[in-house]
């Protein structure tokens, strides 16, 4: 595969994209949670004295921060841990099929999360240019 070599120049652009998207799908999951944003969404707004509540706090919070690409890798490593809590709490315990107890994307934000520790936050971070990474 020599012939796509030249792709590798885009890594790192693609690290942020794949940073900046994720972060956004999962700040919009925890602003319905914390603020019921948008009308309708589910689960709606959630007591913020609650596990639903920290689990919105992190997720806004979490989610700013990787859009920025600050303090990316423990971020990172933080929400990891939570969508694995997520799964085993919630999901899981509803069937062993994370297509049948709607896991899937619990399971694919901690796998992304945990990508996120290892490589780092990619192009156009704040970590970068403070040479946090």
């Amino acid at each position: 595969m020599k012939r796509l070599n030249f792709l590798n120049r885009y890594s790192p652009v693609l690290l942020a994209v794949l940073r900046i998207v994720t972060a956004l799908l999962f700040l919009s999951a925890g602003l319905v949670k914390l603020a019921g944003f948008p009308a309708g969404a589910q689960p709606g707004q959630m007591p913020i004295m609650s596990l639903l509540g920290l689990a919105a706090i992190l997720e806004v919070v979490g989610g700013l921060l990787l859009i920025l690409g600050l303090f990316t890798r423990p971020v990172a490593f933080v929400l990891s841990g939570e969508m694995a809590v997520a799964y085993w709490m919630v999901h899981a315990p509803k069937s062993f099929f994370p297509i049948l107890n709607q896991g899937a994307p619990a399971i694919l934000f901690c796998f992304i999360f945990l990508y996120l520790v290892a490589a780092g936050p990619g192009a156009f971070s704040i970590d970068s240019r403070l040479e946090l990474d």
